[in-house]
């Protein structure tokens, strides 16, 4: 990052800690900076439910009734507001993002008063418009819909204020890509959507008066998990001090992550967020390669660092041939060594039943040419990770890897940090998305560096209950519940493998991603 932006970054950062749960003003000390970093450029509401209402809302679709069996029914009515503000891109380059403010409304102290604020970061998306702060419109108009109208009845339905950014890139952002995985582009855009939240918050003619009350949540899922310890971490760096946080399934041992997908073990969804990430590192640092048919195959690199995010869905890219829908790696080994990765034999790590999947990710149809992959399977050999695919004392990234990619991955690894705040790191232990793994690590990376007991805590909602004192047994027990439910109706639709294909499309964004939302608010309820 250049000095200039990153001095700029530090002294908004240190603004943002002389102004929390006071003013939104920056103080008079501020660096000229501070007023073009998280800047408040407009905001408009777009919701304003009572409880009835928003229940009313919930009630009118099957995935809205599920979502309120989970969250229960509204407590306080929410507020929305879409809002726009000044931030960077991935190079720190000037833009703009927009977000959405989500104020309990009500009579109740649960819903008026000082309430807590929490940062709420969102999940992968190949929508250009994703926009958390259009609840009230359906999936088919706005995909950000359907996890906008989450949060709300999840969090500000039940006394919190919510800030989330829609991040540089998308809906009204004038950045024309997206800063995928970038620790710490993603951070600072948290931070800015944090501090133009305030500026609503503490301006007597906003359209909320909901005010704070000092206490600071972090909280995402998804890319939106690792968003969220990234934004921790940078809170802390800054002196904020941060209540507590629950990232959830999010890629924090990033390096470990990509290690593991390029020895094979291919997840869910890897071409879409191979893509993403490449792309936005390339504009971040300039340096993975000289044109993009150096690391895409010739079929999808005309034009690849413009697709995403798009317009269109997903599926109407795949059937573009944009992109292959699962064809990660060429099914030809690199070279002969790499001949049991190509697919993998024996996986490590990761559930042995996710093998078939593994091997979806290899046909003649793929999107990384198998030159590059040869070179950083090669610099993997030569400068192994920590944790993967064997531990060592430090569990650490790579110290010194030497392909530039793998630089990357390293940069925007968290296990570099260890927090001063309460951190569950919620998952699911069978996830073919993002894998468990990387709770693991994480927690396995502090409790090597001595992070205090009991400070930093890992919850596979995929698990039993460890006995009748056990703070998470209703989630997991309503896991278990949901997850036989799919499988149920597979069979009955005819399925043939139990159920289980079905279960894996569901796991990630379904299944666990409303059971870590349940266990964040628990757990953010004991401080």
């Amino acid at each position: 990052m250049p000095q200039a932006t990153r001095t700029a970054a530090l002294a908004l950062l240190s603004c943002l800690a002389l102004t929390i749960g006071t003013s939104a003003q920056a103080d008079s000390s501020c660096d000229p900076a501070c007023g073009a970093r998280g800047q408040l450029l407009d905001h408009r509401v777009t919701s304003k439910l009572s409880a009835a209402e928003l229940s009313d809302l919930l009630a009118s679709s099957p995935s809205g009734q599920r979502l309120m069996r989970m969250a229960g029914a509204p407590a306080c009515g929410v507020e929305v507001v879409y809002f726009r503000y000044r931030t960077i891109g991935g190079a720190g380059e000037p833009t703009t993002a927009s977000g959405a403010l989500m104020t309990p409304q009500g009579e109740s102290p649960a819903c008026g008063g000082p309430r807590p604020l929490m940062l709420y970061a969102h999940g992968t998306t190949a929508y250009s418009k994703y926009n958390l702060a259009d609840i009230e419109r359906s999936d088919a108009d706005n995909e950000g819909a359907g996890e906008g109208l989450s949060v709300a009845a999840m969090y500000a339905a039940h006394g919190y204020i919510v800030a989330a950014s829609n991040y540089a890139g998308y809906a009204g952002s004038d950045l024309p890509y997206h800063p995928y995985l970038n620790a710490e582009q993603q951070s600072a855009d948290m931070i800015d959507a944090l501090h133009a939240a305030r500026a609503m918050l503490n301006d007597e003619g906003s359209p909320t008066a909901t005010r704070e009350n000092g206490k600071l949540f972090v909280t995402g899922y998804s890319q939106g998990g690792f968003v969220a310890l990234a934004t921790h971490r940078a809170l802390q760096a800054a002196g904020v001090k941060v209540t507590a946080s629950a990232p959830g399934s999010g890629p924090y041992a990033l390096a470990a992550t990509a290690d593991a997908i390029i020895a094979g073990q291919v997840s869910l969804g890897s071409t879409l967020f191979t893509t993403m990430v490449v792309t936005g590192y390339q504009h971040a640092y300039k340096n993975l390669y000289r044109k993009p048919t150096e690391f895409f195959e010739a079929a999808h690199a005309h034009d690849i660092e413009r697709v995403l995010p798009s317009a269109q869905p997903l599926d109407i890219l795949f059937s573009q041939r944009k992109l292959p829908s699962t064809h990660l790696f060429s099914s030809t080994p690199p070279a002969a060594q790499f001949a049991s990765v190509t697919p993998p034999v024996s996986p490590f790590l990761t559930p042995p039943a996710l093998t078939p999947l593994f091997a979806a990710g290899f046909g003649d149809a793929n999107l990384v040419r198998n030159a590059y992959r040869r070179a950083l399977l090669e610099d993997a050999a030569a400068n192994p990770d920590g944790a993967f695919p064997n531990a060592s004392a430090s569990l650490a990234p790579a110290a010194n890897p030497a392909h530039p990619l793998r630089q990357a991955f390293k940069r925007n690894d968290l296990r570099n940090w260890v927090p001063k705040a309460p951190v569950l790191l919620c998952g699911g232990g069978s996830d073919p998305m993002v894998f468990f793994f990387n709770a693991r690590i994480e927690q396995a990376y502090w409790l090597n560096a001595k992070v205090p007991a009991g400070l930093t805590s890992v919850l596979d909602v995929d698990s039993s209950a460890t006995g009748p004192d056990d703070p998470f047994a209703t989630v997991k027990q309503g896991f278990a519940n949901a997850k036989a439910s799919i499988a149920r109706g597979a069979v009955a639709a005819g399925a043939t493998d139990g159920g289980a294909s079905a279960v894996l499309r569901s796991y990630h964004g379904g299944l666990v991603a409303g059971s870590c939302m349940i266990a964040a608010r628990a757990f953010f309820a004991n401080f």
